[in-house]
This record gives structure tokens, C-alpha cells and sequence, in this order.
């Protein structure tokens, strides 16, 4: 049985569909919300020269954007309206080729109607079921560790990608792919050359409330164990000049970035704390532009969160500003501000957490993925030229390859068991703790952050 989660008009789109996929089959419809749930009896089935002025401004505008991490998506220009996200479209896609397509999950992303959101009705059905911690060779009674689970968000493209096909590599652990567009991460896993049985592809839309929690729940009907969590999904809109929001409402970077991880990693701590793997891990990827004790975090828009008056109204930008700190709406800002809030976030699960479960909390900044998709909603002379600033100029420039082994190394490296750190890499590859500013680790800050957070995602 298999579930699509689908957005039709009429009736005569739904039977369509039944007729192409299977005249002979019987279906059940089943309308829940704004979606239908179409089951189905049979089974997917595997297969085998400026002035200097111009000159300066671009320098400043790399600088800005300067070690921005790659973390899995963007909003396409399509898609800027109060949904917020466009999901990967059923029609868009030859229903043929669908069938004929290699799944290690049945689910697919809905298709919204204009002007509406519609949640994710999925269920994600897994291809292996959990295993114990530890296994005994059967030919030398040996114990032997199991391969390990993890969930990356935004593991369809950039460093979630890279992180994504750096683990799998290793045989030592089956990835979750969390994304918002399924057929995208499946062709993704597939040009990667990752292993089918080292992934599982599921779908979450971090800027759904709702479909956070659908997540969760299609994770846990899935028998697998959570040994690490890696955050690193966000969106950045640089050039934004008005706010789009979340299906609940909140500024969309902020909402996604930091509210869509937060309820994520509230709901799975639970089965963090279940897992009986070795070294237990959450992983929240922040940003050298959130961090201003550094060149890139001081080139303005500066992150600062004031006395948070945005985010205690609700960043809706009615009765409240869509900024944290209650100014006026800048892309590139948002985007700071949300990466400053993932790294309090992360040094408050630590100081709530750690000591109780032995959880490893940890953030990091791999290095400046300059050809990242992050980038997409940029001018396209400054996506032209930022590439070879970080490469000759700053020197700051990593691959994307080279960026998701870092975050692969704070996900499984022995070494990186420190709880309540910010990795980051020297030139030479080498990981070192690295110093926050003080708005980036602002113990008070971060309890207020947290305590109004709950209460924006219904947890409070």
C-alpha cells in the first residue's frame, strides 16, 4: 500500500488519477483536511571592469554574505506568497515515470493550490526495521556496533547533501533524508551515488508547523532508532524587500530556520534519549555571519536580537514587526538573526539537557560553500563573482564535498564529543572550538528565546 498525498480541484482529477495509475485496482479515498490520502492495494516495487566604487560594493557584498552555510533550501521566486513554499508537483511529474522510479519510502509532496497551504498528509514507509545497539558476530561471537541513524534536514542539495553522502559512504549509518520535495532528493541520493540501503527519504516542510509534527510521527511508525539529529535546512532571501511567512504566520527565515528546528528537535529528544547508540548527538548549523566577534559578522546588516519584541509578538508583521528585534523587515538580517537564535538555542539544550541524558549538543561552521544553492536569490553578479573572492581573496572557500565530511565529523568523530561547542575548521582542516560573540552566546538571551519559542510552536 502505498500513500500520495495530493491537492485536487474536482472530483475529475481524482478519478483521473485512479485511471492512470491502475484501471484494475481498487481505491479508497480518504479526504482528510485539504488533501486526499489515496491508498492503494498494490505495493511499489524496487528496481535493480567596474569603478571602485562599484568595485567596493561588490567586496562589501561578499563580505556580507561572506561563510554563509549551505543548508538544503531556498524559496523559489514561484513561490513567494503567503504558503511560503511550493512543494514538488504530482502533475509536474509523469505518473510513469514515477512508477517506474526507485523508492525506499512512498511519499510524495502535495502540490498547493494558489494562495493556500495545504499540510503534508505522508506517511513514510521505511525499508528496514531497528536493530539493537549492538550485534554479536555470529562466526566469532564478537559484539559489534550497529550501523547508526541519523536525520538531516535539507539533505536534498548542499551541505545537507554532501553531509548526507559522507556518512552513507562510511557503511556505518543509514541517513534519513528529510526534505520538503521527494522526487528532489531522490534524484539527488541517486547523482550522489549514495547506496539505497544507506538512506530513507521522508518528507518535512520546517516551515509547517504541522508538518514537523507529521514528521514525527511518520519517523516513529518507522521502527528506526534516532542516534543523531542534524539541523542545517534553512532558507536565506538577501534580496527580499517585504516578508513572506510560514503557514502559521511567522517571518519565513526565522520560522523555518529556527521555529521549524526547535519543535523538531523538542519532539525527537524523546527518541534521542531512547537511543542506546554510543554518542548520542544533536547538531545545529550555524553561521559566521551570526557570530559578530568575526569580519564577516560585522559587515551590516549586523545579526542583533534587542529585547526580542518581534519574536514575543509573533514576527507576523500585523500587530508585531517580522524582525526579532522590532525593526524593519531585511532579508539578510532575518536570516543572521535566525542563525544567532539556532546557536543560543543549541547552548541552552546543552545547559538544560546534557548533564541529564548525556546528549552531545553541538553547532558548528564548516566554512564558506560560496557555490551553494543558499545563494540562488543573490544578483547574479555577485553569484558570479563570490565564488573566486572566498577562493583567492579570503581564502575562506570549501567545498561543498569538503564541508559535509566537517559536518560528518561532528556527527560520528570520537573526538567531538564536547558538548555545548562551536566547531569550526582552520586552514588546514583542523577542528578547534571557536569562540562566540557575546550576543551569540548570551545565556539570558537564550533562556528568553527558548521559553518564547515554546509558546510560538505550542509547546507552552
Amino acid at each position: 500500500m502505498y500513500v500520495l498525498p495530493i491537492s485536487l480541484s474536482s472530483y475529475i482529477q481524482r478519478d483521473l488519477l485512479s485511471s492512470v495509475l491502475n484501471k484494475n485496482q481498487p481505491t479508497i479515498y480518504t479526504y482528510v483536511s485539504h488533501n486526499i490520502s489515496l491508498r492503494h492495494s498494490s505495493s511499489l516495487q524496487k528496481k535493480g571592469s567596474y569603478s571602485p566604487v562599484q568595485s567596493s560594493l561588490l567586496v562589501i557584498m561578499a563580505l556580507q554574505a561572506a561563510s554563509l552555510v549551505s543548508s538544503g533550501f531556498v524559496v523559489p521566486k514561484e513561490a513567494k506568497s503567503n504558503a511560503s513554499f511550493k512543494d514538488s508537483s504530482l502533475f509536474g511529474v509523469s505518473l510513469s515515470d514515477h512508477l517506474k522510479a526507485d523508492f525506499s519510502s512512498s511519499a510524495l509532496s502535495s502540490q498547493r493550490e494558489p494562495n493556500q497551504r495545504v499540510g503534508a498528509v505522508v506517511r513514510a514507509q521505511t525499508m528496514a526495521t531497528a536493530s539493537p545497539a549492538v550485534n554479536r558476530s555470529a562466526g566469532e561471537g564478537k559484539k559489534t556496533l550497529r550501523k547508526g541513524s541519523v536525520v538531516v534536514t535539507g539533505a536534498s542539495s548542499g551541505l545537507g547533501l554532501a553531509t548526507a553522502k559522507a556518512l552513507a559512504e562510511t557503511g556505518k549509518w543509514h541517513v534519513i533524508m528529510a526534505c520538503r520535495d521527494f522526487l528532489k532528493a531522490e534524484r539527488a541520493a541517486k547523482s550522489a551515488g549514495i547506496s539505497k540501503e544507506n538512506y530513507t527519504i521522508m518528507h518535512l516542510d520546517l516551515a509547517s508547523l504541522e508538518s514537523v509534527r507529521q514528521f514525527v510521527d511518520n519517523f516513529r511508525q518507522s521502527g528506526r532508532p534516532l542516534d543523531v539529529l542534524v539541523c542545517n535546512a534553512a532558507v536565506y532571501q538577501p534580496t527580499a524587500k517585504e516578508p513572506t511567512f510560514t503557514a502559521e504566520g511567522f517571518e519565513l527565515s526565522v520560522g523555518t530556520n529556527h521555529l521549524g528546528h526547535f519543535l523538531l528537535s523538542r519532539l525527537l529528544l524523546d527518541d534521542l534519549k531512547k537511543s542506546d547508540y554510543p554518542s548520542k548527538r544533536l547538531i545545529i548549523v550555524g553561521s559566521i555571519t551570526g557570530n559578530t566577534n568575526t569580519l564577516a559578522g560585522n559587515v551590516p546588516p549586523k545579526a542583533n536580537l534587542g529585547d526580542m519584541r518581534g519574536l514575543a509578538g509573533g514576527l507576523n508583521g500585523l500587530n508585531s514587526s517580522s524582525m526579532i528585534d522590532g525593526g524593519d523587515f531585511d532579508g539578510a538580517k532575518a536570516y543572521k538573526d535566525s542563525k544567532v537564535c539556532n546557536m543560543l538555542t543549541m547552548q541552552e539544550f546543552d545547559r538544560r539537557f546534557h548533564e541529564e541524558t548525556g546528549i552531545t549538543f553541538a553547532s558548528l561552521y564548516p566554512g564558506c560553500i560560496a557555490t551553494t544553492g543558499l545563494f540562488r536569490e543573490h544578483i547574479p553578479l555577485f553569484r558570479l563573482l563570490f565564488p573566486p573572492f572566498q577562493k583567492y581573496i579570503t581564502k575562506g572557500f570549501v567545498s561543498e564535498d569538503e564541508a559535509g565530511k566537517r559536518l560528518a565529523q561532528v556527527v560520528s568523530d570520537p573526538s567531538l564529543t564536547k558538548s555545548g561547542v562551536y566547531w569550526s575548521w582552520n586552514k588546514d582542516s583542523a577542528s578547534f572550538e571557536n569562540q562566540l560573540s557575546q550576543e551569540a552566546s548570551d545565556a539570558d538571551k537564550a533562556r528568553k528565546i527558548w521559553e518564547i519559542s515554546e509558546k510560538l510552536v505550542g509547546l507552552a
